[in-house]
């Protein structure tokens, strides 16, 4: 599989995304524009600079950016850590209606124990080196 196959059939969102282009328009051309609603952005956000955004800001962005490649799996890394909880209630209604639409996997890292009780179907610890559920 081509790097370019493996990056639409898998989302990576790290928990300090990456960056390229100045405007955020750059980076979400093929966007649906709803998605920005839902995260509580109007659309002059796409012509905000990148380098302005706080570190929420980016990460609701980079979310959408990540949703337009419709992965069927997403790997998920703190996503909600920089956000306050209106934006984490936000993100954690899109992404579970984005996995239950897409029927995708989702795999998210979160050290937040009432997000992991409201979220997670299954629920692992690594502890001492293991894996433990």
């Amino acid at each position: 599989m081509s790097p370019g196959q493996w990056r639409r059939c898998v989302g990576l969102l790290p928990a300090e995304s990456q960056w390229w282009h100045d405007t955020v328009g750059e980076h979400l051309e093929d966007m649906d524009i709803s998605l920005l609603n839902v995260l509580g952005f109007k659309q002059d956000v796409l012509a905000f600079e990148v380098m302005r955004l706080s570190s929420g800001e980016r990460q609701r962005l980079a979310l959408i950016r990540l949703l337009c490649n419709q992965p069927q799996a997403l790997l998920l890394d703190e996503p909600t850590a920089s956000l306050d909880p209106e934006n984490t209630r936000r993100v954690e209604e899109l992404l579970t209606d984005y996995r239950v639409q897409h029927q995708a996997a989702v795999i998210w890292v979160s050290h937040d124990p009432g997000q992991i009780k409201r979220l997670a179907d299954r629920h692992y610890q690594i502890i001492a080196g293991k894996l433990i559920q």
